[in-house]
């Protein structure tokens, strides 16, 4: 948890962001979760009576303040998608609960942000089509649960094909990763996901651009190097430009140890956003 802090002094202590650059996240309502989750378990979440077995395959415990983080982390992401239609890129410096299910939440994920943005901005009349690019070391489950038969939302997951979860859900398109797999072999795979993908039209992509392919990573069972990772996002953001499409960018996972390697590959990210952010912005 403490990345999240680290992370937003790190950016700041770098300038790579600046201080009139930060908002605080606003809240997601209800209405805008329920599109999503059931009625039920966002009940069970607010009021804490949610059955303690299925708080623990969330992996954290219930306390008061879960549910004003997990608004908090959802409202964040949903303002950085509508900042992006408007300016061509933004971003939320946490989320990426690509785990979270309609009615139940796993792997450190309570409710999906990705899901919720992108059904609440259609339904909204904010844009039409969208793409979810998921390049974290696990496949987005809850994304494809709720989203795989979405035929305006197209879910891409390139992801370790050994890692947790260890029953994957079909996506619009998934691509699966070896174990080891090292920068050379992880950029093949990119490229060619990339070529597919630049085939369709999106009017915004959503990026989850987890950290955890890291080969210090304890989730995660890749080889990458930072600069394999900057590189990753590199073309993440070129393919932004090349098909004129405003991108919003979620943390997703990073667990390296020691942390900083995390700190400093989620950093890389946003150095990257920074470099392409005028040309983004000149598209709109």
């Amino acid at each position: 948890m403490e990345k999240y802090r680290d992370l937003r002094l790190k950016l700041l202590e770098k300038h790579i962001l600046s201080a009139d650059e930060l908002f605080p996240a606003p809240l997601a309502t209800r209405e805008q979760i329920l599109s999503v989750h059931s009625e039920h378990y966002y009940d069970s979440i607010e009021n804490g009576s949610i059955d303690p077995k299925a708080m623990k395959e969330i992996g954290f415990p219930w306390s008061e303040r879960i549910i004003l983080r997990s608004r908090a982390s959802v409202g964040g992401f949903i303002a950085a998608c509508l900042n992006a239609l408007d300016t061509g890129i933004s971003g939320n410096l946490s989320g990426g609960t690509h785990h979270a299910h309609r009615d139940k939440g796993e792997g450190f994920c309570v409710f999906n942000d990705f899901a919720i943005a992108s059904t609440w901005l259609i339904s909204q009349k904010r844009m039409t089509t969208a793409l979810i690019l998921d390049l974290d070391v696990h496949q987005g489950n809850g994304n494809s649960s709720i989203l795989n038969q979405s035929k305006d939302i197209f879910v891409c997951s390139m992801h370790g094909k050994n890692n947790y979860p260890f029953r994957k859900v079909p996506s619009h398109l998934d691509v699966e990763l070896p174990d080891h797999c090292s920068d050379e072999i992880y950029h093949q795979f990119l490229d060619q996901t990339l070529n597919k993908l630049s085939q369709m039209k999106f009017d915004l992509i959503l990026y989850q651009a987890g950290v955890d392919p890291l080969k210090t990573d304890r989730f995660g069972k890749l080889d990458l190097t930072l600069e394999g990772l900057r590189l990753r996002d590199q073309k993440v953001f070129n393919y932004a430009f090349e098909t004129k499409t405003p991108i919003a960018i979620a943390l997703g996972g990073g667990y390296s140890e020691p942390i900083e390697e995390t700190i400093t590959a989620h950093c890389n990210t946003y150095r990257e956003a920074k470099i392409h952010a005028k040309n983004l912005m000149n598209l709109l």
